[in-house]
């Protein structure tokens, strides 16, 4: 059985190894034993096709699943088919077979997680961080992506790595704490569904 994880973001190369460092050293982070291979596909439209390429063509046993950014807060975590097909600006068809798990989502976006993990900015930040400026972490998924990412970067602007999507994006998430996430139903879904299924 093999399995694989089509990631949103990261569209150039080097973005996109760096997203997949990011990505798997958070999963490790969070006790995985078994790892799936993990590709950065950019947009969200991008890995969506591709996981529906992957999944059409996949051997009987293989685990294959999308992570996106679910982009509006998510009425049903355990339903995200549901979410997507009922987006404004996705209506995603759930591909036939497919199930529940093999759609995971970054409620609202991957800046969420991000903003969750306060001694990581600190750390990652330093003395000119602004966490007064950040999103309050109380019912942080509800939060719009367009707010969340908007109050990180005004957070960090007087850093000299102030938050950029990118390259800079993905030096972050490398830094999180799988602990520090565990309390976002999105991200203890992501790894509930990956430990089951791996």
């Amino acid at each position: 059985m093999s399995a694989h994880l089509y990631i949103e973001g990261a569209q150039c190369k080097t973005d996109q190894i760096l997203c997949r460092k990011a990505f798997s050293t958070l999963l490790k982070d969070a006790g995985l034993e078994k790892m799936p291979r993990l590709t950065a596909s950019g947009p969200r439209n991008a890995a969506f096709d591709a996981f529906k390429t992957a999944h059409a063509s996949r051997n009987s046993g293989d685990f294959i699943a999308m992570l996106v950014d679910s982009e509006d807060p998510v009425a049903d975590p355990e339903q995200p088919w549901t979410h997507l097909k009922q987006r404004p600006g996705d209506n995603w068809d759930r591909p036939v077979g497919a199930d529940d798990d093999q759609a995971l989502l970054m409620a609202t976006c991957m800046e969420t997680w991000i903003v969750a993990d306060r001694e990581a900015l600190k750390h990652h930040y330093g003395h000119k961080l602004q966490e007064n400026a950040l999103p309050a972490l109380h019912a942080l998924e509800t939060r719009h992506r367009h707010d969340v990412h908007a109050k990180l970067e005004h957070a960090t602007r007087n850093c000299s790595n102030a938050y950029r999507k990118g390259k800079r994006s993905f030096e972050v998430l490398e830094t999180l704490s799988a602990k520090a996430l565990s309390e976002l139903p999105s991200f203890a879904r992501l790894i509930r569904v990956l430990k089951a299924r791996l």
